[in-house]
């Protein structure tokens, strides 16, 4: 047993035994905040330059962000100088509000509202750290004290406040947090809040935000919603304050704790693009909010282009967006398992039914089009795929449309391949497989020469004449053979070069183009002399000349199969 964890003391969850939130849905979306430019970027390896900060701030308004944390404006001349580009570039929209943050003393504090003149909307965003263990151990010193540093920098920031909006009538909108919130005693955290409440005085018509970080991810996301729930429930003058939660993802349940917190009473929400943040990092907005739109929600902001938004994130920040990372991921969309795939496939066939007006395809949350993704494959094949998923790529990207009873051959045709290979197949290989084994099969009976037509009237109506010449054991021979049908009459004609002990089974076909040079596809099912099926396709721009060539196909198939000369 692992004696290490021992070290560690367990979190001590509130008592919440009436807590409403587990019965909540979330039906709205909150106010989206994002911090990529300042939690986000901070966080980087090589923060962003100028240009790179441009390029993000512009996306997140396109995506519909209004109020966006821009900075650290005190922290560096760097983070200076961009938010005074912003301001006096004029690249902040009139309805959209950008944030500063500041730690609550007096120097930074000055030096925010320098950097803040001549913007037309902005919220203030100051804090301190309250959590037992800071108090403890970097502070040393008890609530009180840490409750005097939030009053302090409350009454100066209503004071240079009331200065500037006197002189500029700039917008000013306050925010505070009890850093490290989960990791402070409850009733701290709403006796701070409501100390710098007095100081501030919000109303209902001038909202405080009141911001709750998950600083570090402490325990399970339902202690956190619990925590949420409590605040709301107890601080005063409820009315009078905009809940918003910040999570991290220390624990890696950071959506989950947003979402939770939704239910139990928070209105707004900040994190980042993709989650990055420090450590683990922050909410994930975007997963957040795509979660909504999966459930009929709009979630007030545009995620249609998302591969557009990733290489932005990708290029401004040197990091890379996960494989499996939800919704914007490469191989999100994908499906490797053979059950998957077929399930897939039969609901992207329900879906072009019109059975219904839902999304409803197994194994695909949402509609990959909604993203952008609609270009992308959707079923990829490798060694764990199934009979039914190197069909759906056939159909999906070269249009032939495999009867099921085609589906485990081919679809062991396409395993072994990926087995020797030992790696994914692309759409083009499956193609080449299929190309080979059932279109290129010209052996040992080679239909050289062949033409169709009306025989005249039969006993059972219209009869149709075949004509060709095969070619086999190094010789060509004339056959001919009149029928009911074309298949019928190119079964006669191999009769008479002594082919009889293959029996017709069934056909199937569909269009592979159309327009002027439409060519038709036919899948035929055989029975060969040993009673095995044999299968063969044709193609042709006549559907009657592609069931004869499937035939031949079908027959060449078995005969070779018979010497152990199939080809994969």
């Amino acid at each position: 047993m692992y004696q290490g964890c021992k070290k560690y003391i367990p979190f001590h969850p509130i008592s919440l035994p009436d807590r409403q939130w587990p019965d909540k849905v979330i039906d709205k979306p909150p106010i989206w905040c994002s911090v990529d430019l300042r939690d986000g970027n901070q966080a980087l390896v090589d923060p962003m330059n100028l240009e790179e900060k441009l390029l993000f701030f512009q996306t997140l308004v396109d995506i519909g962000f209004k109020e966006i944390e821009v900075g650290f404006p005190s922290a560096s001349e760097t983070e200076y100088e961009i938010l005074r580009t912003l301001i006096e570039k004029n690249f902040i929209p009139d309805d959209v509000t950008i944030q500063v943050l500041v730690q609550a003393r007096e120097h930074l504090i000055r030096k925010t509202f320098e950097a803040i003149r001549g913007a037309k909307n902005v919220i203030v965003h100051f804090y301190n750290s309250t959590s037992t263990l800071q108090r403890k151990v970097v502070f040393k010193t008890d609530m009180q004290g840490v409750i005097n540093i939030a009053v302090e920098g409350a009454k100066l920031i209503k004071k240079l406040t009331d200065e500037e909006t006197a002189k500029s009538g700039i917008n000013i909108r306050y925010e505070y947090s009890p850093e490290s919130f989960s990791g402070t005693e409850i009733e701290n955290s709403i006796l701070i809040c409501e100390k710098v409440m007095e100081v501030l005085e919000p109303t209902p018509e001038h909202k405080l935000i009141l911001n709750l970080p998950n600083t570090v991810e402490l325990a399970t996301p339902n202690c956190y919603a619990d925590q949420i729930e409590y605040f709301s429930r107890h601080i005063k003058n409820r009315d009078s304050i905009i809940l918003s939660i910040h999570p991290h993802n220390d624990r890696g349940t950071a959506i989950a704790a947003t979402e939770l917190g939704i239910m139990a009473g928070a209105e707004r929400v900040e994190g980042t693009l993709f989650g990055n943040g420090e450590r683990t990092g922050n909410a994930d907005i975007m997963v957040t909010a795509m979660n909504m739109y999966s459930q009929g929600v709009d979630p007030g902001l545009d995620f249609s282009h998302i591969s557009d938004i990733r290489r932005m994130y990708e290029k401004c920040t040197k990091m890379k967006v996960h494989e499996r990372h939800p919704y914007a991921g490469d191989l999100v969309f994908t499906a490797f398992s053979g059950s998957h795939q077929d399930a897939i496939s039969k609901g992207e066939k329900y879906m072009a039914s019109g059975a219904t007006q839902y999304w409803e395809v197994p194994y695909l949350p949402i509609d990959p089009a909604d993203v952008g993704r609609q270009y992308e494959p959707i079923i990829r094949i490798n060694s764990q795929s199934g009979k039914g998923g190197a069909a759906f790529v056939l159909e999906q990207s070269f249009g032939f449309e495999l009867p099921k009873a085609m589906h485990p051959e081919f679809g062991a045709l396409v395993k072994n391949a990926c087995d020797k290979a030992g790696r994914e197949l692309k759409a083009e290989e499956v193609y080449e497989i299929f190309r080979k084994n059932y279109i290129d099969v010209h052996a040992p009976y080679n239909l050289k020469k062949y033409r169709l037509h009306d025989a005249g009237e039969g006993e059972v109506g219209t009869q149709v004449r075949f004509e060709g010449v095969i070619r086999f054991g190094h010789e060509d021979h004339i056959i001919g053979g009149t029928g009911n049908g074309p298949i019928s009459a190119f079964f006669n004609a191999l009769r008479s070069v002594g082919i009889t002990d293959y029996q017709f089974v069934t056909y199937r076909e569909n269009a592979i183009s159309s327009g002027a040079d439409s060519q038709a596809v036919s899948y035929i099912h055989l029975t060969a002399p040993d009673g095995s099926p044999a299968f063969g396709v044709g193609i042709d721009n006549n559907i009657s000349l592609a069931s004869i060539k499937g035939i031949i196909c079908a027959i060449n198939r078995a005969e070779q199969k018979k010497k152990g000369e199939m080809p994969v």
